[in-house]
């Protein structure tokens, strides 16, 4: 267990009250969430309208879940993907409302998946996290039939789905899934959750049900393994505390094993409207993404 991990792992002991405060994005932005949904659809809509190329791919078949896949024609050469994953607290939200970077990316040359999942609490935690690493298993064993280069293949997620890249990063399930272990080549997790401890001791567990292995397993930060790729951990400036301290803890943890990490506070977003920093190639988020990719 790294210090990190540990120093998150003691907020399960804090009082649920204050627990519930620091985890409650949605307080942030008290009556707006409606309309930070509404953009999330609508700026995704306007996006798959350009630049959507394959629909409705099922890439697990014991779930039926599906992925979208856009960006720019794909007759001139593999093109680097950039896999995201939405959050919704592991409980809403769809790939309907995740492709908001796609025409950035799409205008410098770079595919983007988006993906669905099963829901909590319909399903468990570990039946999300397995279709997740279907769906990066499933892009990279299918990559050229979609004019994508499965060696350039780049991850990210937003909350609940930074927790999901996350799981993507860490050690130990590669073989089972039939991909290397260096299948990521970059990673940006966003606004994410890295320790489950704090979870299961406050609101979310009402529709979590995480058990004490459960919490052990599915913790990225407890995780990570000895090599590493490039990874941006970034957050909005006007994020709750407990998003906050899972980011930098994260990032520090990855940073300690030597990986290449940046961290990046975006300035005057909240824990939603962050991802509409992607939409521009001109702000400092799409540049970090950019350069990794490129790089």
């Amino acid at each position: 267990m790294n210090r990190f991990a540990s120093a998150l792992i003691a907020e399960g002991t804090w009082p649920p009250e204050r627990l519930d405060a620091d985890y409650n994005a949605r307080a942030t932005v008290g009556d707006r969430f409606p309309d930070e949904m509404r953009a999330y659809r609508e700026t995704s809509d306007e996006a798959r309208g350009a630049w959507l190329r394959f629909a409705d791919i099922v890439y697990d078949r014991k779930s039926g879940q599906t992925l979208d896949i856009l960006g720019p024609e794909t007759g001139d050469g593999l093109r680097p993907v950039f896999l995201f994953i939405h959050g919704g607290y592991w409980r809403a939200l769809s790939k309907h409302d995740s492709a908001m970077m796609s025409g950035m990316l799409a205008k410098a040359g770079i595919m983007t998946a988006v993906v669905d999942y099963d829901l909590a609490p319909a399903v468990t935690l570990s039946e999300i996290v397995r279709q997740v690493r279907a769906a990066l298993a499933f892009l990279w064993q299918n990559a050229a039939r979609y004019g994508i280069d499965r060696d350039r293949i780049h991850i990210g997620g937003s909350s609940a789905g930074g927790h999901l890249a996350g799981m993507l990063l860490a050690g130990g399930w590669h073989e089972d899934f039939g991909v290397p272990e260096n299948v990521i080549k970059s990673a940006l997790p966003m606004s994410g959750l890295f320790e489950l401890a704090p979870l299961a001791a406050s609101f979310p567990q009402e529709w979590l049900s995480l058990d004490v292995r459960q919490v052990d397993d599915l913790s990225p930060i407890r995780h990570l393994p000895r090599l590493g790729c490039p990874i941006v951990v970034a957050w909005a400036e006007k994020e709750a505390p407990g998003f906050k301290r899972q980011s930098t803890a994260f990032a520090e943890a990855c940073t300690d094993l030597g990986y290449p990490v940046r961290m990046l506070e975006v300035p005057d977003r909240n824990h939603f409207d962050i991802l509409m920093e992607l939409r521009s190639e001109k702000t400092a988020l799409s540049q970090a993404l950019l350069t990794m990719v490129g790089g």
